[in-house]
């Protein structure tokens, strides 16, 4: 485990450079000092069937050949595709593997054509949590996983990535009640372990191919979080913990093999960078296609890989959406590269009007400030253990929403400052070691919400 962050200082703390490049694909440099489109595209409304899958070839094949030829158009040095496969696809993942084929296809040619460098990320889904109290280390979908994870590479996958779910069952309800202990357990005990035994496998499967096992992210917790935040069901500053709670989780892919990016609904990206120095991938005001956060700036600042999230293959006034998001990405990352370009001071001023023009307004904005980034990587890696870690975040966050509250560098609403003062006793509280949470959660959560010896728990 990592002790210091890996970005010593916030001058070094810059979009497009990582301490750790990742080189992938045709001629692809994530982290080495440009800022990188990362397209992300899905179907239209169309059931995925044996029946429909003709056109549901040609979809892909349409969408991966437009984006690519609208990034040649606007002379795109490099771009990265990623396919994020649709459950059926994982289910059955000789479908999955086949599209993965079309779109690599299609990215090689593109590369020997026009010059344009490209990689392909490919992100099957997490069908475990399918069934419920989920099997996490067997059964027909743990099989399905691993059969994908050790196709992907010959099927073309330059990068294999995951939004996995492990401890979901438990943090669902969790999150619903503002329940901070029990997000603690989900992230710090389940969710950590549950990474460790998942990414063992992805990273053994990437092995014997030249996929590079790329990253993960805590969407299924922090991001449901944040959409239950902006849909005033918690409170933000709730939602902001959960954030810096997910750190260590989402560490331990890259403790255990992972290279980055990480994926780019990971808004904990900035942590991970700054504690592992990997490259991350992120997504913000382009990801208006998908859903809406209070991050749409900020998401920029320190980012190598710049995303859309994903947006359906629907006609719009100027053309198809995939190839619009195309446009949007190129001109963002070209202006984030201008500024590269013109000197560190340059590259800073922009970061850091991206950060400060969402900072103020929303609380899970603030913990994403590069500053505080720093601040809180160093109080995590303080933690021997991943849980201790857990609780190191979450004292660290908390204790920096009350600073800034107090400072009025934070704007809350009365509700919201009341709730940031009812958690103080929430996050003292939290049990010191990992046996002691789970003692505590042994008589509070019902016996059959979730199954300890598919976390490797007696």
């Amino acid at each position: 485990m990592n002790t210091k962050p890996a970005v010593e200082s916030l001058d070094a703390f810059l979009f497009g450079r990582a301490p750790h490049p990742v080189t992938c694909g045709r001629g692809v440099e994530i982290g080495g000092g440009r800022m990188i489109p990362e397209i992300n595209f899905t179907l239209p409304g169309i059931e995925v069937t044996r029946r429909n899958w003709d056109e549901i070839r040609r979809q892909y094949e349409e969408m991966v050949r437009g984006v690519l030829r609208h990034a040649v158009e606007l002379e795109v040095p490099a771009v990265v595709v990623e396919f994020e496969t649709l459950p059926p696809m994982t289910q059955t993942p000789e479908w999955g593997l086949e599209i993965t084929r079309i779109l690599a296809e299609n990215c090689a040619a593109f590369s020997d054509r026009h010059g344009l460098a490209t990689a392909l990320r490919v992100t099957p889904n997490d069908t475990r949590e399918f069934r419920r109290p989920p099997l996490m280390r067997r059964g027909e979908h743990w099989e399905q996983m691993v059969r994908f994870f050790d196709g992907a590479g010959r099927a073309g996958a330059d990068l294999l990535a995951i939004e996995s779910t492990g401890g979901k069952e438990v943090c669902d309800d969790a999150l619903v009640n503002a329940d901070l202990r029990r997000v603690v357990f989900a992230l710090g005990v389940l969710g950590a372990r549950d990474m460790g035994f998942l990414w063992e496998q992805i990273v053994r499967s990437c092995r014997n191919t030249d996929v590079v096992p790329s990253g993960d992210t805590a969407c299924g917790f922090a991001n449901t979080a944040m959409t239950l935040a902006w849909k005033g069901m918690i409170p933000k500053v709730f939602a902001a913990l959960v954030r810096v709670i997910s750190v260590p989780r989402s560490l331990v892919a890259f403790e255990t093999g992972a290279r980055g990016p990480s994926k780019d609904c990971a808004y904990e990206g900035p942590f991970l960078k700054a504690i592992a120095g990997v490259p991350i991938s992120m997504e913000g005001r382009s990801s208006a296609c998908a859903h809406s956060s209070p991050l749409g700036n900020i998401a920029q600042a320190v980012c190598d890989c710049w995303s859309n999230e994903s947006v359906a293959n629907v006609r719009l006034l100027s053309g198809y959406a995939p190839v619009v998001s195309m446009e949007q990405l190129a001109y963002d990352c070209r202006l984030a590269n201008a500024a590269l370009d013109d000197s560190p001071e340059a590259a800073r001023s922009l970061r850091d009007w991206l950060a400060s023009s969402d900072a103020s307004l929303d609380p899970q904005a603030y913990v994403l400030r590069p500053d505080i980034v720093l601040e809180i990587s160093e109080e995590i890696l303080t933690g021997a253990t991943t849980y201790e870690r857990t609780i190191r975040a979450a004292r660290a966050g908390w204790r920096i929403l009350d600073r800034a509250h107090r400072k009025a560098a934070l704007n809350l609403t009365p509700r919201e400052a009341r709730w940031l003062g009812r958690m103080e006793s929430a996050v003292t509280e939290l049990p010191e070691t990992e046996a002691e949470m789970r003692e505590a959660m042994a008589g509070e959560i019902p016996a059959n919400a979730y199954l300890p010896e598919e976390y490797g728990l007696t």
